[in-house]
């Protein structure tokens, strides 16, 4: 089977960075599906390059035999993962198609991977071990007597330490990812701060053999991404209160509307500003982002600008200027 645009970079989440190898990514197909393959070799990345999301490039996608599988981690609960997972997979054998030189108008059946979704979930909301999301659930019909002709079937795995005991005793690398999480979150409810939370857990990890491999290569690098990780997640939720405050403090449908936009322009301005804080340029951020450099560059110059300005304000003043047909 021909291989589909490999993409190795894999060091920009801690869950991807777990199982950036083969063989760690084959013992977690294992595990999951139930198989027993032991040749690493087996696996064929299919990752797209170009399929990013706002601040969740964490997805890992692979061919084993002729199942196509999708992996994502998430830290807190998304019931739009199908439709995410549509759009992912629509483009996947779209490539998948072209490169394989497979003819969609001839009189022969062509043969397609068999698709599988796994999002791993280890958010702090006490969610089941495992959870079903349908694409047919956002359906706006929800007659039972019709059903529509497509569907997407997300499977959700808690992966929080205590959760799905057998599949952590399946795959080790799993389970020590498990547990370097909870020490951490057990450090925070113990009083420490989060620098010092995540140190003594990569600390007692390393002396233990958990996750040992990646925490003494990437030390540095881990605890940057936990770090910059807490931040995103702590000001993605303030950005969005902030959204909702200003829609209850308006009173009115448009008031309503013009905080939830607010609020999502917000999420994109802090996490332009994270990556220019790790050094990343316009066009780069752009590229991570799939959005113009110049809308880059414009947030940029306002932050420069506006100093001490939260992100919910730089939000307001774009969509403003937008409004106004302003240019910066």
């Amino acid at each position: 089977m021909q291989q589909i645009n490999i993409n190795r970079n894999y060091k920009d989440r801690l869950f991807r960075l777990a199982f950036q190898e083969k063989e760690d990514l084959l013992d977690l197909y294992n595990a999951v599906s139930g198989r027993q393959y032991t040749n690493p070799e087996d696996i064929i990345i299919t990752t797209l390059a170009d399929a990013i999301y706002l601040g969740m490039k964490n997805d890992i996608s692979f061919l084993v035999s002729d199942v196509l599988n999708l992996y994502e981690h998430q830290s807190s609960f998304n019931p739009n993962m199908p439709v995410r997972g549509l759009n992912y997979f629509a483009d996947t054998y779209r490539e998948y198609i072209e490169i394989n030189g497979l003819d969609i108008y001839g009189e022969k059946l062509i043969r397609l991977p068999m698709p599988q979704y796994i999002v791993f979930y280890n958010g702090m909301k006490e969610e089941p071990d495992r959870v079903e999301l349908r694409l047919s659930d956002a359906f706006l019909c929800q007659n039972p007597e019709e059903n529509g002709c497509l569907e997407c079937r997300a499977t959700m795995i808690n992966i929080n330490y205590g959760h799905n005991e057998e599949l952590m005793d399946r795959c080790k690398r799993l389970k020590d990812y498990a547990v370097f999480v909870n020490r951490i979150r057990e450090n925070e409810r113990r009083g420490m701060a989060l620098n010092e939370a995540v140190e003594l857990a990569v600390n007692s990890c390393i002396n233990e053999g958990i996750l040992a491999d990646i925490l003494k290569k990437n030390r540095a690098e881990v605890c940057n991404l936990i770090l910059y990780e807490y931040d995103e997640q702590k000001q993605l939720a303030i950005a969005r209160e902030g959204a909702k405050k200003a829609g209850r403090e308006e009173g009115r449908e448009e008031g309503r509307k013009q905080g939830i936009a607010q609020g999502r322009e917000a999420e994109k301005v802090m996490v332009i500003r994270n990556m220019a804080a790790k050094g990343l340029d316009p066009r780069s951020i752009a590229d991570m982002l799939n959005t113009e450099e110049p809308y880059v560059k414009n947030v940029l110059n306002l932050l420069a600008e506006k100093v001490g300005k939260t992100d919910l304000e730089i939000a307001g003043i774009l969509l403003n200027r937008n409004k106004t047909g302003k240019n910066p």
